[in-house]
């Protein structure tokens, strides 16, 4: 269990702070909305009304012992910058944080956070990756030009292995599961004597032109 400090309550940072809860984690939230505030206290260890970007703030709520700290202050950089030198002073190891724009991604890198998350940014390129094609079923981005991606069996690999199709060698793919939809099991690591089936789909992993190259293929 990890604990983690959110600053802001936003629809993000509420959201994620209720996620990282239900998932067990020990969550920390402070925003100076009070009704935000009371509205999220029942599923968080602790929620605090408060200025996220003040230190004395952050250390009286137990930030100084988070393990990662997730920034989500909506349109305000300057805030956003604020709290990420307070984590950075109280050690927190890792920062996260929402950004609106490139600029503030650029900003906030420079100033060492984990990882800047641009929600609306991500959410509308993965609705149009899978727009664009229909072999493109789930798409999930894990760094620039890198990507995992649900895509149904392409009848030119049905029933065929995946030690035959040797997608590692010939097209720079990695297939992490495979999930068989009509018992609705998911195989991680699947055998690669296993013959696939076109009610079959594939987690596969690789960059972002590999992937469009194998969506290609339906």
């Amino acid at each position: 269990m990890k604990r983690f400090v959110v600053i802001g309550l936003g629809n993000f940072g509420f959201s994620a702070a209720e996620a990282l809860s239900s998932a067990g984690h020990d969550v920390i939230v402070v925003d100076p909305d009070g009704e935000v505030v009371d509205r999220i206290a029942p599923q968080v260890a602790r929620a605090a009304v408060g200025d996220g970007t003040d230190i004395q703030t952050l250390q009286r709520i137990g930030a100084a012992d988070a393990d990662v700290g997730v920034i989500a202050t909506g349109d305000d950089i300057t805030a956003s910058i604020l709290a990420t030198l307070a984590l950075h002073d109280l050690k927190v190891k890792e920062v996260y944080v929402k950004v609106i724009s490139r600029d503030h991604a650029r900003v906030m890198q420079r100033i060492g956070v984990t990882e800047t998350v641009f929600p609306e940014r991500d959410t509308a390129t993965a609705l149009a990756t899978r727009l664009s094609g229909t072999a493109l079923l789930n798409y999930v981005k894990l760094g620039e030009g890198f990507s995992i991606q649900e895509m149904a069996v392409p009848d030119v690999w049905n029933g065929k292995t995946l030690r035959q199709l040797k997608l590692r060698q010939t097209m720079d793919l990695t297939v992490i599961a495979l999930h068989d939809v009509l018992n609705d099991k998911i195989v991680p690591s699947p055998d690669p004597d296993s013959v696939l089936k076109d009610s079959d789909t594939l987690l596969v992993s690789g960059s972002d032109d590999a992937l469009s190259k194998a969506a290609r293929l339906l």
